[in-house]
């Protein structure tokens, strides 16, 4: 007899509906599985003869054959283990055939029968209702991810007897209780908790009105780190269709929390920088999601920049450009949205306290050194320089650092308006930041006043700038500018945006001003 029962294979982020079709004929006994599998698939065989067994429903002593199609696609993970009980069982007559029409069916087995969890199943659902399937059966961990689609009947099943009674008699599972509703943007951490450090929330503030990527240089201890993960609080609200975009790379991840099937808040990825590069860029035979693209819509933080590896730096370099990371391998090639804002944070020295020569003991060379371990074209990617001091005492601890507090919500404010004059700005192109405005364009999209093109000029001459500082200053002014609600770029634009140059990099921008 012959059943067909649908599923889904994940290649990348991108879902495949997948046809398991089983044969159980007469000859010889054998468990054949065909259709470009992996031997994490050929593992069901397995798990679905003991589950079988233990629920009390032997497998046939007959040929088994299971067909994966299409067969050009490579299916691999243990969410096939369900769609192959249930074919053999309906091809050998156990449950009614038509139970199974219009039917698509994820989960993995575990040897007593217990239907355990998988990942992908909320981008799987919402393909499955893009084909016209009315109905899914999911693990009962999952059946929150998959109810998020509006129009799909979603079961949730925590053992396969309760599929088999579902599919014989038409008795739902016993429902767990729904998943609160998704508190979008509810952060636990705000800039009001910072005291001090004006000049560097003002930077983070530039940087994310403008999607500028930001370096962050000063002494441990100066509030980098507290700085870069409120930076998430200051983006524009995560919107409904974020959310699920997100939420669908975290399923894919297996990294959804429990009882959460949705991403409330934009991503915060802070990797150690003894990370690969094959983590941070999704690796593997069959690529992941890595770091790059869990922080799709959010932030990407580098702590300790240039501890991390040469290589792991570089990888970088595309995903910063194009915003999406190719992985090609012999079986295919992946593609990844990689979208996020990039904050990384570094010490003047390997100490950590240059230029206090009383704690300092580097020698120039190894300052030299340690800063040239990130590479002068990743540097040119990022578009902030700040050198942050410590953070003093009357700060800490006196009204100065009160009064100077700010909260997210009021610069979340700000970045909103000035998004809203760059929507309009690049209304009918494809640009969206004044980031990515490129040399081309300065002119149409950057008027300046008289006074800032004279005070660049100077500059200009007298810091020798390279014509890609000097457009990096006219991107910058024109984000503080529309921070200021301004058409027009300033002198006090221009001179701001100055302030966020690059020093002591090896770069023919470096220097004061």
């Amino acid at each position: 007899m012959f059943q067909n029962v649908m599923s889904a294979a994940i290649s990348g982020l991108s879902i495949i509906p997948v046809h398991v079709e089983t044969d159980v004929s007469d000859g010889l006994p054998q468990f054949r599985m065909v259709g470009f599998v992996t031997n994490q698939v050929r593992e069901a065989e397995d798990r679905v003869r003991t589950a079988l067994k233990n629920v009390g429903f032997s497998t046939p002593p007959k040929r088994i054959t299971i067909n994966f199609s299409p067969a050009d696609v490579l299916k691999s993970g243990s969410r096939f283990d369900l769609p192959i009980a249930l074919g053999i069982l309906a091809a050998d007559k156990r449950i009614p055939q038509e139970s199974l029409d219009g039917v698509l069916a994820v989960g993995e087995l575990s040897l007593n029968g217990e239907i355990a969890p998988v990942t992908g199943v909320l981008p799987i659902a919402m393909r499955a209702k893009e084909e016209g399937i009315k109905k899914i059966i999911v693990p009962a961990l999952n059946a929150a991810e998959g109810r998020i689609v509006q129009g799909l009947d979603v079961v949730g099943a925590k053992s396969l007897p309760e599929v088999i009674e579902y599919l014989q008699t038409g008795a739902r599972p016993k429902e767990d209780e729904e998943s609160p509703a998704p508190e979008l943007n509810n952060y636990t951490v705000d800039f009001s908790d910072i005291r001090g450090q004006r000049k560097m929330k003002r930077c983070a503030e530039v940087a994310v009105a403008g999607f500028h990527n930001l370096m962050l240089e000063g002494p441990p201890g100066a509030g980098k780190t507290m700085i870069a993960r409120r930076i998430p609080t200051i983006l524009p609200p995560l919107s409904l269709e974020e959310s699920l975009e997100i939420s669908q790379i975290y399923s894919v991840a297996g990294l959804l929390k429990p009882g959460r099937p949705m991403m409330e808040t934009r991503p915060f990825r802070a990797p150690h920088h003894t990370m690969s590069a094959a983590a941070l860029a999704g690796g593997g035979s069959i690529p992941h999601p890595g770091e790059l693209t869990l922080a799709h819509r959010g932030v990407l933080f580098l702590d300790e920049m240039p501890e991390f590896a040469r290589g792991a730096l570089e990888i970088l370099r595309q995903p910063l450009e194009d915003r999406e990371i190719v992985i090609s391998r012999v079986k295919g090639s992946y593609r990844f949205p990689a979208n996020f804002l990039l904050i990384a944070a570094m010490n003047p020295c390997p100490c950590g306290f240059f230029p206090d020569m009383n704690r300092c003991r580097c020698s120039e060379r190894a300052i030299t050194a340690y800063k040239n371990r990130v590479s002068q074209a990743l540097i040119d990617r990022m578009d902030l320089f700040l050198e942050v001091q410590a953070v003093t005492y009357e700060e800490l601890s006196g009204t100065a650092g009160r009064q100077e507090s700010i909260s997210s919500a009021e610069i979340r404010g700000h970045v909103v308006e000035a998004r809203k004059m760059q929507a309009a700005r690049f209304e009918g192109t494809r640009l969206r930041f004044n980031a990515e405005i490129p040399a081309s364009g300065i002119d149409a999209y950057c008027p300046m006043e008289e006074g800032a093109k004279a005070l660049l000029k100077r500059a200009f001459n007298a810091l020798k700038l390279s014509a890609r500082g000097y457009h990096r200053i006219i991107r910058v002014a024109r984000t503080i500018a529309d921070l200021d609600g301004s058409e027009v770029i300033s002198p006090l634009h221009v001179s701001e945006a100055m302030e966020y140059r690059p020093r002591g990099f090896g770069s023919t921008d470096a220097g004061g001003f």
